[in-house]
């Protein structure tokens, strides 16, 4: 049975830890069943604590105890010690001087399908400690402020455990009698036990070599199985892309002499930063031209930039509790954001993150869970690995970077780092260097990260002819969120440029004072800086009334709520010069038109598309582009999640056919330049990948997707022919996409052609999976409900629960949500089954319910009655019941923060 009172840990209750652990000395003898541990700690009483208790207790979890001794003394006997279900508590430990504990426990690794801990995948050992998983291994102060130096020694059978692997350098290793071997590894800075890494099994190595800017040779090493090494070398090239840009832009030098990266099909997350150990999800490190996609490959070298910028910003510095975690991943995400920019397309990228901010994280803004990006209490922290703790993080890290510019920024990340390498520190850390790197006063600012919600920013224009001003009056506010009922104005940058009526930039000075250049070219755009609740801003020497492009870059994550005619955006798709704020004209534009056609659909009326709409389109396609992944998206449409959180009351249906009549009016009116377009296009340039080619497909896919909404015969045969045809993964799942989504007469025969083309290729056949439980034909449950008795099929597996079931909870609202309640005893039923394999990845699928009050009364007592269902299951986890209880909770927030406050 669950824990009736799960206990809840609040930041405000911090203390120092009682004791420090100095080195820890590891040694492993590795057996899939059961693994032996010895532990030999040097540990003191740490000075800073205040605590006056004598006995020293370490976390543990799952362990089989074998013995304790302290000081290599006589093995301690049971009266002096205290064994828990999650502790080993010693009494009376020497605490004037060091001293030593030995401890040995054995462990299951192959019974160990929660992936916490030392668990078996495919064959392989290999660890997840973050961010309690540490106490799943060994007995210890298992929190990231204990930082250690580790030395771990390896032992296994050399054909069973050929490669053996930890953090560090390697500096011993050794043959044993009966078949075995060893090796001993170092890491000589101290970490906490998070980071910690193990790896041994049958891999495979493909090797490279950096050179540092300081002249230092650095050993790269990836490890996979052997039918994946033609798949590595993307991710080769983008560590290596990684290291040289991390010491270009923030002088940082990778500090050991070897970095290896391992692929492991069987992972809770996306890739672990631990020291000189990362260990990877394979979907972020196998690609080849014709088994991923464009955006795999963006996405792999993203990840693999992510992690390796956690070396300094993570590893060298962490946090110093477990409600700091938005200091090392806000950071580090913003890094690895600029990095993708850098590498790709800036305004794709940025694009690309807002879109997923606004219809993900902002969702979470509003829900029941929402949290501040510094959390001030939690019950199971693997919850708390959100959207908001990474994507808003990042955001406040932008706005930082915003305020201060580029060169300050450096200043004070040079500062961050200098003052607290090798520290446990907190999120004031990271502002006080910022502070005192630019002599800026942020105290208002740190609110950001500890309110919750998202801002909502009310913008009223007035243009005075006579003054030739312009009036700006912009004020804040942000609805309610648990616990946080009264919210204090935000420092908020808002970054605004100005048109003039021929499209031309037309001059931003600000009456009475004096634009810095740091805070923006004063010619082309100005940083508003919003501090109150509400404040008024005039710009002078206006000949004209501009045209507003308010929020450029999106300088904040906030919503804008600004009264624009259908013209007026429009004007601003066409001319706006911030590539963002064009987008999101387009996007604007869109959404306007598709918000009404829903109200018609929901009053009965005939639905008719504004032509400004196909006017625009049209005029799009008709200018020349040089970034052509850019030029996709300004011809993409407002996702359904998206439009859904415009919604009062979310009909999904609604949302979904009027979408759909938009994209059948553009196909219809606009066929002959989407045909032009996709021929112009459409050209064999299989395993290139700069930005001409990715662009090149990417515009071609837009139009097909586009040409199937025609369903003639026609474009039946061009998607066909594309799909028999491809030699990359980019435009075989694009065409696989459109003919799936269609009544295509070879619907079928194509994706059982494909899987049978791709059977041995898991992370392929994971795309298909999703592709069936994301469609919208009529046909989609079955479909599902099929799939879940499919041989490939494997619940135990995450990246395949997230291809079928994550995908068909959520991102399929039409199909999930349908009205008699089918998608949400699916998705219950899989939770239930999931809580005892791997709780963190249950508690993951149940976010597919948490926003149940959004939603019609029918749909509201369909997805409570299967919350409720999930909290009256024996032996519920603490990490589903988490998220289960704050859903239903009395007075939980389900109100979108996309609509008006």
């Amino acid at each position: 049975m669950r824990d009736p009172n799960p206990q809840t840990i609040y930041l405000k209750d911090y203390t120092v830890p009682e004791y420090l652990i100095h080195s820890v000395a590891l040694n492993f003898t590795l057996d899939d069943e059961n693994t032996l541990v010895s532990s030999r700690l040097t540990l003191s009483r740490n000075p800073a604590s205040r605590s006056r208790d004598t006995s020293l207790a370490l976390s543990g979890e799952n362990l089989k105890l074998i013995r304790v001794n302290l000081d290599d003394g006589n093995d301690l006997t049971k009266d002096q010690y205290l064994q828990t279900q999650d502790a080993l508590i010693i009494n009376n430990v020497p605490q004037q001087q060091r001293f030593v504990l030995n401890i040995e426990n054995t462990i299951n690794p192959k019974a160990n399908t929660a992936l916490e801990g030392l668990y078996l995948s495919n064959g392989m050992l290999c660890t997840q400690c973050e961010a309690e998983g540490f106490r799943k291994i060994a007995y210890f102060l298992d929190r990231p402020d204990v930082m250690t130096l580790f030395t771990t020694t390896l032992v296994g059978d050399k054909d069973r455990y050929p490669v053996l692997l930890s953090n560090g350098n390697k500096v011993a290793q050794g043959e044993l009698p009966d078949n075995r071997h060893w090796v001993t590894w170092e890491d000589p800075f101290n970490k906490p036990c998070y980071l910690f890494a193990l790896v041994a099994g049958q891999l495979e190595c493909i090797a490279d070599r950096f050179t540092t800017q300081s002249g230092r040779d650095i050993d790269l090493q990836i490890f996979v199985e052997k039918h994946d090494m033609d798949k590595c070398g993307h991710a080769m090239q983008s560590l290596k892309n990684a290291m040289r840009w991390d010491e270009q832009v923030y002088g940082r030098e990778y500090d050991l002499d070897l970095y290896m990266i391992v692929a492991v099909s069987h992972f809770n997350m996306g890739a672990m930063e631990n020291k000189g150990l990362n260990v990877f999800n394979t979907k972020f490190v196998l690609a080849r031209p014709d088994t991923a996609t464009d955006s795999d490959y963006e996405h792999i070298e993203g990840v693999i930039g992510h992690e390796y910028f956690h070396n300094w910003s993570g590893n060298r510095i962490t946090c110093r509790d477990w409600f700091q975690l938005s200091l090392k991943e806000g950071f580090t995400v913003f890094r690895d954001q600029e990095f993708t920019g850098d590498r790709t397309s800036k305004a794709v990228k940025r694009i690309e993150d807002v879109n997923m901010l606004r219809t993900r994280q902002f969702a979470e803004d509003a829900g029941p869970l929402a949290h501040p990006i510094r959390p001030d209490a939690y019950i199971e922290i693997n919850n708390f690995y959100t959207l908001t703790v990474y994507e808003k993080g990042a955001e406040v890290v932008r706005m930082i970077h915003t305020l201060v510019g580029a060169e300050g920024f450096r200043k004070g990340s040079d500062l961050y780092f200098e003052r607290h390498d090798g520290q446990a520190v907190t999120c004031d850390d990271f502002v006080n260097a910022m502070e005192a790197a630019n002599d800026i006063d942020l105290t208002q600012f740190r609110r950001w990260y500890a309110q919750a919600g998202t801002p909502v920013l009310t913008v009223q224009q007035h243009y005075d002819p006579s003054a030739q001003t312009l009036t700006l009056t912009i004020s804040q506010s942000c609805p309610p969120t648990p616990g946080q009922t009264v919210k204090e104005p935000l420092h908020i940058p808002v970054t605004v440029g100005l048109l003039n009526r021929n499209g031309s930039v037309a001059p931003c000075k600000l009456q009475g004072s004096v634009p810095k250049p740091e805070f923006g070219n004063a010619r082309n755009e100005v940083i508003l800086q919003l501090t109150q609740s509400e404040q008024t801003f005039t710009f002078e020497s206006l000949a004209e009334q501009p045209a507003v492009s308010i929020l450029r870059g999106f300088s904040a994550p906030v919503k804008l709520v600004m009264e624009r005619s259908l013209d007026e955006l429009a004007f601003l798709l066409s001319y706006d010069s911030d590539t963002f704020n064009r987008w999101e004209a387009g996007q604007q534009l869109a959404g306007q038109i598709i918000t009404g056609l829903i109200a018609d659909l929901q009053n009965g009326r005939d639905m008719h598309v504004n032509p400004i709409m196909i006017t625009a389109f049209k005029q799009v396609l008709e200018q020349p582009w040089d970034d052509l992944s850019y030029f996709s998206l300004l011809l993409s449409l407002p996702s359904e999640t998206y439009l859904a959180e415009q919604m009062q009351v979310v009909d999904v249906e609604a949302i979904h056919a009027a979408r759909e009549y938009v994209t059948l009016a553009l196909a219809e009116q606009l066929q002959t330049q989407f045909q032009a377009l996709y021929l112009n296009n459409h050209r064999d340039e299989s395993g290139e990948f700069d930005s001409g080619a990715i662009g090149r497909r990417r515009i071609k896919n837009t139009c097909l997707s586009y040409l199937s909404k025609l369903e003639n015969k026609d474009i039946h045969q061009l998607s066909q022919q594309q799909f028999n045809s491809a030699k990359n993964m980019t435009d075989q799942m694009a065409a696989l996409t459109v003919i799936a989504n269609s009544p295509h007469p070879a619907k079928q025969q194509c994706l059982d052609s494909f899987y049978h083309q791709w059977q041995a290729e898991a992370l392929v056949i994971d795309k298909w999976f999703a592709l069936q439980a994301s469609g919208s034909m009529p046909d989609t449950f079955a479909t599902v409900q099929a799939l879940m008795q499919h041989p490939a099929f494997d619940l135990k597996n995450p990246n395949r629960v997230r291809s079928l079931i994550g995908a068909f909870s959520q991102s399929n609202p039409l199909h999930f949500h349908a009205s008699n309640g089918q998608g949400y005893q699916f998705l219950a039923d899989q939770i239930i089954a999931l809580n005892t394999l791997n709780p963190q990845v249950a508690s993951r699928m149940v976010g597919a319910l948490t926003a149940w009050r959004r939603y019609d009364e029918g749909r509201q007592a369909l997805m409570k009655a299967q919350l409720e269902r999930i909290m009256t299951t024996e032996a519920i986890s603490k990490d589903v019941y988490e998220v289960a209880s704050k859903s239903l909770a009395v007075g939980a927030t389900g109100r979108s923060p996309l609509q008006n406050p």
